[in-house]
C-alpha cells in the first residue's frame, strides 16, 4: 500500500491508502460521515482532492480498494479490464483525465471506445475532482443506446419508466395509472410495477396484465415486475410473459449477498430471459432484443449491509455499475434519494449524488437513468427535484420515472410525475423514444411532430375514461 500526502500551508495531510484518499476527497455527504470515512474538514477534503489529482490512472489497476481475493466484484472489474481500450488515457493522472474529458478530443466516439477500459474506481476518482457543470458536460457527450421493443438513449430523447404502483396491487388502480401515463407520453423505457404482494403467483398476474395491455394496443415498450430475480426465474419456468429481469445490485460481493444474489445467478436469469426471444428491435450486430436486464442501484446500500469495506459510498456505488455492465442491460437507474437522509442528507447532497451517478455510469458505457426522488424525512423538497431533473435532462439522462402526481402511494416516497417528464421534454426540446413517439402519433395521443399531447383524446381512449367520444 502507498501512503498519499499533500500539504496546505504548514499542515501536511496523510492518507494511508487509496481507499482513504478517495473517501476524504468525496464531496460532503451524511453517509460517509456515518461510516466514519469522510474528511474532517473542508481543508482536508481539498488536500485529498489535490493528492488524488496526482494519482496515475494505472494505480487503480494495481491497488484494489476492495481485496481481490475477498470480492467477486473486484475480480470482475480487474479480470474484464480492456487494456487496449484504456491505452489512449493510460499515461494520464486523475487530474489529467479530468482535463481530457472536458476537452474537444473526448467526443462521443472517443468516449464510447474508451468505456471498456475505464474501471469504476477511475470514474469515481475523476468525478470527485469535477464541479457539477463538469459532470453534466462530460456525461452529455456519452451516448449509450439499448434496444428491446424500442430504442433507448438516442441523442435528443428522454424516456420514462411508467410506474403504476398500487398499495394493494388492485388491477383497476394499476390500469388507471397506466392509461394516465400513456396519455402523457410516459412508458417508453418500461412499464414497471413494484408489487405490493411479492410472490410468484402475484408476479405472474401482474406480468400477464401488462402483457395484455401492450399486446392489445401494439405499444412498442416492455414490461417489468420489480421482484427478486429468483421470483422472475420461477415465473419464466411457469411460462409467464417476462420481458425484462429486474434486480437491485450493489458494488461489493457482500452487498449483493445481502440482496440474495451473485454474478452466477444474474447470468442464469439473463440466459433465461434471452431464451424467450421477446424483443423486437435489432442491435448493431444484427441480434434482436438482447438487452433484457433492468438494474437499480443507490448510494448507501453497501453501508446499510455493512459491506462497504471502509470505502466511501459513491465509489462503491460506481462499482455496482461494473456488475450492471457485465450483463448488457436495457436500463439502469440510481434511486438516488430513496434510502434516506442517513446517506444523502438534503437536496444539495441528492443533486450532487444524482449527477455523479449519471456521469460515472455513462462513462462506463451504461444506459443510465435516475429515479429523482427523496423521502419525506429528508431535508429536501420538490423544488430540489426540479433542479436535478433539469440538470439531468441537460446531461443526457436516458430515462426518468413517471408516477401519478409524483407521489408513490405504495412505496411512500416522492419522485417525478408524468407532468415533470413533459416539462423536461418541452423545455429542453427532447422527445420520447422514436418507436414510441410514432405509436403515440398513430394512436392520436400526441400531435404529429410536436412531441406533446393531442388537444382532444381519440375516441377509444375517451371511452375508457368515461368521456364522450
Amino acid at each position: 500500500m502507498t501512503a498519499y500526502r499533500h500539504a496546505i500551508g504548514v499542515t501536511t495531510y496523510r492518507f494511508d491508502d487509496l481507499a482513504t484518499l478517495m473517501a476524504r476527497a468525496s464531496p460532503e455527504r451524511s453517509g460517509d460521515q456515518l461510516a466514519g470515512v469522510a474528511a474532517g474538514s473542508a481543508q482536508e477534503r481539498v488536500a485529498a482532492q489535490r493528492a488524488l489529482a496526482e494519482v496515475p490512472l494505472q494505480r487503480f489497476l494495481h491497488e484494489a480498494l476492495v481485496p481481490y481475493e475477498d470480492d467477486e466484484v473486484t475480480r470482475l472489474i480487474l479480470d474484464s479490464h480492456d487494456a487496449a481500450a484504456f491505452e489512449p488515457v493510460a499515461s494520464l493522472t486523475v487530474g489529467g483525465f479530468r482535463d481530457w474529458l472536458l476537452s474537444d478530443a473526448a467526443d462521443s466516439a472517443a468516449l464510447a471506445a474508451l468505456a471498456p477500459g475505464i474501471t469504476p474506481e477511475m470514474a469515481a476518482a475523476v468525478s470527485k475532482l469535477m464541479r457539477n457543470q463538469d459532470l453534466i458536460l462530460a456525461a452529455r457527450k456519452c451516448h449509450v443506446r439499448t434496444r428491446f421493443r424500442g430504442t433507448i438513449g438516442l441523442p435528443g430523447r428522454l424516456s420514462t419508466r411508467l410506474q403504476p404502483n398500487h398499495p394493494t396491487d388492485d388491477a383497476a388502480g394499476i390500469a388507471a395509472s397506466v392509461l394516465d401515463g400513456l396519455l402523457y407520453g410516459s412508458g417508453d423505457a418500461v412499464i414497471g410495477i413494484n408489487p405490493a404482494t411479492d410472490n410468484v403467483p402475484q408476479v405472474m398476474r401482474l406480468l400477464e396484465m401488462l402483457d395484455a395491455v401492450i399486446s392489445r394496443h401494439g405499444i412498442p415498450t416492455q414490461s417489468c415486475v420489480l421482484t427478486h430475480v429468483t421470483n422472475t426465474l420461477q415465473a419464466i419456468e411457469r411460462g409467464a410473459p417476462v420481458d425484462l429481469v429486474f434486480q437491485s445490485i450493489g458494488g461489493t460481493e457482500g452487498t449483493n449477498s445481502s440482496f440474495g444474489i451473485n454474478l452466477a445467478l444474474l447470468a442464469e436469469a439473463r440466459a433465461a430471459a434471452l431464451s424467450l426471444e421477446r424483443g423486437h428491435v435489432f442491435d448493431d450486430d444484427g441480434q434482436r432484443g438482447r438487452n433484457v436486464m433492468y438494474f437499480e442501484t443507490g448510494q448507501g446500500s453497501a453501508l446499510s449491509a455493512n459491506a462497504h469495506h471502509g470505502c466511501d459510498q459513491q465509489t462503491i456505488e460506481a462499482r455496482a455499475y461494473a456488475v450492471a455492465r457485465r450483463f448488457s442491460p436495457l436500463l439502469v437507474n440510481s434511486v438516488v434519494g430513496f434510502i434516506g437522509p442517513e446517506y444523502l442528507y438534503d437536496g444539495k447532497q441528492i443533486v450532487r449524488a444524482g449527477l455523479e451517478d449519471h456521469f460515472c455510469a455513462k462513462l462506463l458505457g451504461l444506459p443510465m437513468g435516475c429515479d429523482i426522488c427523496y423521502t419525506n424525512h429528508a431535508e429536501a423538497d420538490q423544488n430540489d427535484m426540479d433542479v436535478l431533473l433539469t440538470l439531468l435532462g441537460v446531461a443526457g439522462c436516458s430515462f426518468i420515472m413517471g408516477i401519478p402526481g409524483s407521489d408513490d402511494v405504495m412505496l411512500n416516497y416522492q419522485t417525478t410525475s408524468f407532468h415533470d417528464a413533459l416539462y423536461a421534454r418541452r423545455v429542453l426540446g427532447l422527445r420520447p423514444a422514436p418507436e414510441f413517439e410514432q405509436w403515440l402519433e398513430r394512436m392520436g395521443l400526441f400531435q404529429p411532430g410536436l412531441a406533446r399531447p393531442a388537444e382532444m383524446l381519440p375516441a377509444p381512449f375517451a371511452a375508457l375514461l368515461g368521456a364522450a367520444p
